[in-house]
């Protein structure tokens, strides 16, 4: 006899979904913006903090603001909200926090300072190919 799947697998499943979608939503507007080397990583065996890191840059720091701008104003237009914002003022390197997604603007040379992608190495770099199956 079969059994259904619990109602926290079924919601999990639905929260997993819509990181995705949100995530592929966030690559679009950076790249829309001219965003530059955006990679996604997903985090989600390796880290409970999210399932995808998404990290851009820009040229300089009013592109960094632009390509945040972008990023909120477009996943708020599906009902995903920011729930912190960390660096804007400064606009080398902002992180916007969507609990299932991290995004990481820098600068050019912030990028290459704290290079994040090896740091989370033990992430699986996805393309944009795979987040869109």
């Amino acid at each position: 006899m079969e059994t259904e799947p619990s109602k926290e697998k079924i919601n999990m499943g639905a929260e997993k979904m819509e990181a995705k979608v949100a995530a592929r939503i966030a690559y679009q507007a950076l790249e829309d913006k001219k965003g530059e080397d955006i990679k996604i990583i997903d985090i989600s065996n390796v880290s409970v903090l999210a399932d995808y890191f998404i990290i851009a840059n820009g040229n300089n720091k009013n592109q960094v603001q632009a390509l945040v701008d972008n990023v909120q104003e477009e996943l708020d237009k599906v009902g995903v909200q920011v729930k912190q914002v960390e660096g804007y003022r400064m606009g080398n390197w902002i992180l916007l926090d969507y609990g299932d997604i991290i995004i990481h603007v820098f600068s050019k040379e912030d990028r290459l300072f704290y290079d994040l992608e090896r740091i989370w190495r033990d992430g699986k770099d996805i393309s944009i190919e795979e987040l869109n199956r």
